[in-house]
């Protein structure tokens, strides 16, 4: 009999570990964001994720080749990145920057969108441009339209 509360006990025991664990895990796991590596010249699909949208809007626009890849323009302009998901809502929703700063529009979706950020301009799909902030009159405030959503972030544009 007291070998038999002894094998109940340490199944409880074992059952509150496992679950222990299992939260632990639930808790710790990485929300880190997926890098595309660039190194494989043959994978198509991850150079075009992987590079710079070079055509209307784009400070580098008309260029022959990506003048930066994404991995690079990450850090560049990890202070400097509009983020626009798929349902083309934008993170951050406020940001504040120095006349002719050039900002990040950074386009996480799976389609192509229309941004506008002073002009308006396409983004390939998982594409990002580099766009300068310039205006003549300062401070300004510029409102982020992507796609049919309107004002899904402000740009205060100082001197």
């Amino acid at each position: 009999m007291e070998e038999n509360k002894n094998n109940k006990m340490w199944i409880w025991i074992v059952v509150v570990l496992i679950i222990i664990i299992g939260i632990f895990l639930w808790a710790t796991k990485s929300s880190a964001p997926i890098v595309v590596d660039n190194s494989n010249p043959t994978d198509n699909t991850a150079l075009q994720v992987g590079s710079e949208d070079l055509s209307a809007g784009s400070v580098d626009i008309g260029a022959k080749a990506a003048t930066i890849a994404y991995a690079d323009a990450l850090i560049k302009y990890k202070d400097a990145r509009l983020q626009l998901d798929k349902i083309c809502q934008a993170s951050p929703d406020k940001m504040t920057f120095k006349n002719n700063a050039v900002l990040m529009v950074d386009n996480r979706a799976e389609v192509a969108r229309t941004v506008k950020v002073g002009s308006t301009f396409p983004i390939k799909a998982y594409g990002f441009k580099l766009v300068k902030l310039s205006s003549a009159k300062l401070p300004a405030t510029w409102l982020v339209d992507c796609g049919t959503s309107q004002n899904v972030s402000s740009i205060l544009i100082e001197k």
